[in-house]
């Protein structure tokens, strides 16, 4: 059989795209749901970074039943430390501290290696039936009266009610469907690692601002922190090309001897970064989600967590006007999801777009202006709980996934 019907295509097999299949089967069994992934089946598992899942995603995916799968790998983050200094600094003064609850026992957020995230997610899709098809790009689509007949490059076609795009920053069908983006690139590259160290980190966050940009240092399960460095893109090049004891040593001068000796445990790889909004979410039958729409700095950590919120948000568009008996594809019913989502993706892509440009630069009145207000906010409990609730995403108007409720 050259051609399957669904009621939703989701291109692309990552943690929005996966967490949008699940949500949505979960909810609504009678929805017909298939993944679409251009990747061999099995690269996932070669996924060596990993990822900072906030309070509010954490309870999404509690309610997904994924969560008892993630927990074993996950890392509390207990506090975190701010610092502005500049690579040679003998002395590195920490102006901002956070707590690392959003209520008792529940930290702000939690870090999880991408590929026991992905995995917990697959092995739910599958006990949910939903179809996955993997190693085949979509080639192409056209709309029909009611549906899209998606195609596939093995010549398979796929008719569905609608396609979601989840594939990435770099989405060959957003550009399929003539959306249009607002992109710059910084100019920088993230580099990341996974780095063993000989005493514990105590679930320590730390983020230090360097003259080239963040230099994030994640806890992980057992003596082991995952690396987010910030360079500039030709500079990250030659740092990743070094030898490994050449590039220790430079990884050394920023992450310090406080946890003692350290070890990188994987081939370091670097990321080119930059802002990329789209102009439109959705059209007929066709939506946006995770990376898709909105690739921003990793300053924040929130890349991930938008993400989820898209997934979330998106699922419970569908499943409750599947419930009135609403054409789930049609565009008066996806502009509600793109209402919900875009201002708040835009307000955090101009949020880190500001942060980097205000703290990758060794401009000396800008460091002194950056620090003393980095040391009000220390000293202000309230706006420190405010800053401490945005990352963790349990904002007011959250989807009911991130708050821990059922759709």
């Amino acid at each position: 059989m050259n051609n399957r019907t669904f009621d939703v295509v989701i291109a692309g097999a990552g943690y929005v795209g996966l967490a949008s299949a699940v949500a949505l089967r979960a909810a609504r069994p009678s929805l017909s749901v298939a993944v679409v992934d251009a990747a061999p089946a099995g690269v996932w598992k070669k996924d060596g970074r990993a990822s900072a899942i906030a309070a509010a995603a954490c309870r999404m995916l509690v309610q997904l039943d994924a969560w008892d799968e993630i927990a074993t790998d996950a890392e509390p983050i207990t506090d975190m430390v701010v610092t502005d200094s500049r690579t040679a600094d003998p002395v590195r003064p920490v102006f901002l501290t956070f707590g690392g609850e959003v209520a008792p026992g529940e930290p702000f957020a939690h870090m999880v290696r991408n590929v026991v995230l992905n995995g917990s997610l697959r092995k739910r899709a599958a006990a949910l039936g939903i179809d996955m098809i993997e190693g085949v790009a979509v080639s192409g689509f056209d709309r029909k009266a009611a549906s899209l007949a998606v195609h596939l490059a093995d010549g398979i076609t796929l008719d569905t009610r609608l396609l979601v795009a989840a594939d990435g920053v770099r989405s060959r069908l957003r550009d399929m469907a003539g959306i249009k983006t607002v992109h710059w690139d910084y100019g920088q590259s993230g580099i990341v690692c996974t780095v063993a160290h000989e005493r514990p980190h105590n679930g320590r966050a730390e983020e230090h601002f360097l003259p080239a940009g963040p230099f994030a240092t994640l806890p992980l399960t057992g003596n082991r922190s995952s690396i987010v460095w910030t360079e500039t893109t030709e500079e990250a090049e030659k740092l990743i090309a070094l030898e490994p004891l050449l590039f220790e040593a430079e990884l050394e001068l920023r992450f310090g001897l406080k946890l003692g000796k350290i070890s990188v445990e994987d081939k370091p790889r670097a990321w080119p970064l930059g802002l990329t909004l789209a102009r439109e979410f959705v059209q007929d039958r066709f939506a946006l989600a995770g990376d898709a729409a909105h690739g921003i700095h990793p300053i924040a950590g929130q890349g991930l967590n938008l993400g989820f919120r898209d997934a979330a948000a998106l699922a419970e568009t569908l499943v409750e006007a599947d419930r009135l008996g609403r054409d789930i594809g049609a565009l008066d019913v996806l502009e509600g999801y793109q209402r919900w989502r875009r201002f708040d993706t835009v307000q955090m892509g101009v949020t880190t777009d500001v942060l980097n440009r205000m703290f990758s630069n060794d401009f000396g009145p800008l460091r002194a202006i950056r620090d003393i207000g980095l040391g009000l906010v220390d000293r202000m409990p309230p706006v420190k709980d405010f800053f401490i609730r945005q990352a963790s995403g349990l904002s007011a108007d959250a989807p009911r996934l991130l708050k821990g409720e059922a759709i």
